[in-house]
C-alpha cells in the first residue's frame, strides 16, 4: 500500500508511474476479478445450457435455470464493477479532495464485501445444483460447467481480498501529514498571536490616552466674554 497520501494514495501532483500502478495490489486483484468473471459467465452462457428432448433450452445445473441465470448475472455485474474500480484506481491519485477519496474507499469496501457474499451464495447454489444433476446429456461437456464453479469459488477470495485492502485504506485515513493548523481551535485561555511587529514601539496600553485636540479642563474658567 502506498504511503504519503490520503487513504494510501499518492499525494496530488505526484508523477504517474505505469509500472508502479500495475504492481499495486488493488490493481492486481481487480485484474483477477475481471478474468475470473469472464471465465464464469463465459462458461455458463456458452456451455451451461442444453436442449432437452422436448426442444426446450435447459440449464445443466439440475435443470435449474435460476442457477444459470444467477451465476451469469453475478459474474457480469462483477466484470463491469471490476472495470469501473480499475478506472477508479487510475483516478485515485488524481482526486484532490480528501472527501472524494473517502467516498471511493467506502464504495469499494461496501461493494467488494457485498459481492464476496453474493459469490459465496453463487458457489453454494451452483455446487448443490450440479451435485443433484441426473439428466446430464452424454454429449455435454462437463469441464466448462465445473470450471464455472471453480472460478466462482476463486472469486470469493479475490473480492474478499479487495474488501480487506479497502478496509486497510479506510483505517489508514488521511494521516498526520494532511492535518493543517487551520482546522484546529486555539486552546482554552490562549490568545491569538498578534501581527508581527504590531506592538513594537507601541505606547503603553494600560491606560487610555487623551484624545487629540482636547481642551484643558479649566478652559471654561478662563473664558472672557468679548467687549462691544
Amino acid at each position: 500500500m502506498m504511503e504519503g497520501g490520503a487513504f494510501g494514495g499518492a499525494k496530488m501532483g505526484a508523477a504517474f508511474d505505469p509500472l508502479t500502478f500495475v504492481q499495486r495490489p488493488q490493481v492486481v486483484l481487480r485484474a483477477l476479478c475481471v478474468l475470473f468473471a469472464i471465465i464464469v459467465f463465459g462458461c455458463i452462457s456458452s456451455q451451461g445450457w442444453y436442449v432437452n428432448n422436448d426442444g426446450v433450452t435447459t440449464c445443466l445445473y439440475n435443470d435449474n435455470s435460476g442457477a444459470c441465470n444467477y451465476g451469469t448475472g453475478i459474474a457480469v455485474i462483477a466484470f463491469l464493477a471490476a472495470i469501473a474500480f480499475l478506472v477508479g484506481e487510475f483516478m485515485f491519485d488524481r482526486m484532490s479532495s480528501v472527501k472524494t477519496r473517502k467516498h471511493y474507499v467506502l464504495a469499494d469496501l461496501g461493494f467488494s464485501g457485498f459481492w464476496t457474499f453474493l459469490f459465496f451464495v453463487s458457489f453454494c447454489l451452483l455446487t448443490d445444483s450440479w451435485n443433484k444433476s441426473t439428466n446430464v446429456p452424454v454429449a455435454a461437456s462437463k469441464n466448462p460447467v465445473q470450471a464455472a464453479i471453480a472460478f466462482t469459488f476463486f472469486s470469493i477470495f479475490t473480492w474478499g481480498a479487495a474488501a480487506y485492502l479497502a478496509y486497510l485504506r479506510f483505517k489508514q485515513g488521511t494521516g498526520n501529514e494532511f492535518a493543517t493548523g487551520y482546522d484546529q481551535e486555539p486552546a482554552a485561555g490562549a490568545g491569538y498571536a498578534g501581527y508581527p511587529g504590531a506592538m513594537d514601539g507601541a505606547p503603553d496600553q494600560s491606560g487610555y490616552q487623551e484624545p487629540p485636540f482636547s481642551q484643558p479642563q479649566d478652559a471654561g474658567q478662563n473664558f472672557q466674554p468679548p467687549a462691544y
